[in-house]
């Protein structure tokens, strides 16, 4: 460090940090943007189709304020609520419960086992790297549940996830101004 030389703020880098984190998910989904071809253009590639075939209409996509449950059932607004919840630093409620998901459709106990105890050891152990928020009474009763593995081994925690999101991540997104420009596309005009 130079001497006389301003020492940044921790907030300052905190908030340059979250700015790039933004501007990157931006261009990440920058890839299911619709683009208004000029005309006379060349066709757009077959992958430019197949994204711009994935993108909802504004009126499919408005039907994912009706409910998180319509939001993540459908693969393009899963993508977006996730690039969201990432620019708010708080993607790990949806990855647990997308683990959940996963986790009870697992047929071998012993892959069973060995899931249950790396979503445990993820995001519900103290201290763990993606650690989700839980009373303590829900992380006992799943730890408990590691006891005798099954598929509800956690069911209580992650319906208190999905009450999370509903309550909190949800209406924000449904704020956002990714969500709102994706109801608000406009169609391209029809060419000349």
């Amino acid at each position: 460090m130079v001497l006389g030389a301003p020492r940044p703020r921790h907030g300052t880098l905190q908030r340059r940090h979250t700015m790039k984190e933004a501007k990157d998910m931006k261009n990440r989904l920058g890839i299911f943007r619709r683009r208004n071809e000029s005309p006379g253009a060349n066709p757009a590639s077959k992958l430019d189709k197949v994204m711009k075939s994935l993108k909802p209409s504004p009126e499919e996509a408005l039907k994912w304020g009706e409910s998180l449950e319509k939001l993540l059932l459908h693969k393009y607004g899963l993508a977006a609520f996730r690039a969201f919840l990432r620019t708010e630093f708080s993607e790990e409620n949806l990855e647990f419960w997308l683990a959940c998901e996963e986790y009870k459709k697992i047929k071998s106990q012993s892959k069973m086992v060995s899931k249950a105890k790396k979503i445990f050891a993820e995001y519900i152990a103290i201290q763990s790297c993606k650690e989700v928020n839980l009373y303590s009474y829900t992380r006992e009763h799943t730890k408990e549940n590691l006891q005798n593995i099954n598929r509800c081994c956690f069911d209580l925690a992650q319906k208190r996830i999905y009450g999370l999101m509903e309550k909190d991540s949800y209406p924000r997104f449904l704020r956002s101004e990714l969500y709102l420009d994706i109801i608000n596309q406009k169609k391209p005009s029809p060419p000349l």
